[in-house]
């Protein structure tokens, strides 16, 4: 199991209800945030995510863990009839919200307000479902987990995109100094909120990566289950099925 990372150490809040508030706070700046401290590479790992969803053609996707719908904006393109994006933030939603309307896609995607551990949705109710940097924000990863089995498809796809930490020299010293000391600090610089960006590096480092979660996404019950690392290891893509 994960170690249970949390944004705010000395909080009385539940990890789901801090993940909420430190996302509301820096809602406004994510997106170019995300830019510079992926050096724009995040770009590329969501196109082959979409690669990999599209092969199915879905009519339906749910995106987990939305955020300002950068995802399912990008999984339009599959021409899915229906679109949800999923997330706890309000402010994150407002944002992508926005975003959807100016590219004329409201139509297809909808924003939802929910937690991703207790969804509003039926079983068996989408083709397809995506999570991109957010199963380590899970307070429960194998609940949350399990919710997302439940309301796949059988024969569904489920992708999910997250960090993962580099195993061979140079790379693994490089990214451990990278996470460290340089995010923390162009966090700070252009956050509102000083520790966000010094969680997000610090549950990444904690969180199961590779077979690691290949292991616990088989034990909730997916199928087919495929990890794909990404530039030398800084990211994975996690490929599975239901029965």
């Amino acid at each position: 199991m994960s170690k249970n990372i949390t944004p705010y150490k000395n909080s009385a809040l539940g990890k789901k209800e801090q993940v909420a508030k430190m996302f509301d706070t820096i809602s406004g700046n994510y997106d170019n945030l995300n830019r510079v401290i992926s050096f724009g590479i995040d770009i590329k790992w969501r196109k082959k995510v979409l690669q990999i969803v599209a092969e199915s053609n879905p009519k339906t996707i749910l995106d987990i863990a939305t955020g300002t719908g950068d995802l399912a904006i990008l999984m339009a393109q599959t021409n899915a009839e229906k679109i949800v994006g999923l997330d706890i933030s309000a402010g994150m939603l407002e944002v992508g919200v926005k975003k959807i309307a100016d590219k004329k896609l409201s139509n297809t995607i909808e924003m939802i307000l929910g937690d991703s551990e207790n969804m509003p949705f039926e079983d068996n109710s989408f083709d397809a479902i995506t999570v991109a940097f957010g199963v380590r924000n899970f307070e429960t990863l194998e609940k949350g987990l399990a919710e997302i089995l439940r309301v796949l498809k059988p024969n569904g796809v489920f992708v999910i995109l997250e960090t993962s930490v580099p195993d061979k020299t140079p790379y693994k010293q490089g990214y451990n100094f990278y996470s460290k000391n340089i995010l923390p600090i162009i966090g700070k610089l252009f956050s509102k909120d000083n520790v966000a960006y010094g969680y997000l590096s610090e549950s990444a480092a904690a969180f199961p990566y590779g077979e690691a979660l290949n292991n616990i996404l088989k034990k909730v019950g997916f199928i087919d289950v495929i990890a794909m690392p990404q530039t030398f290891g800084v990211a994975t893509i996690y490929s599975a099925s239901k029965k």
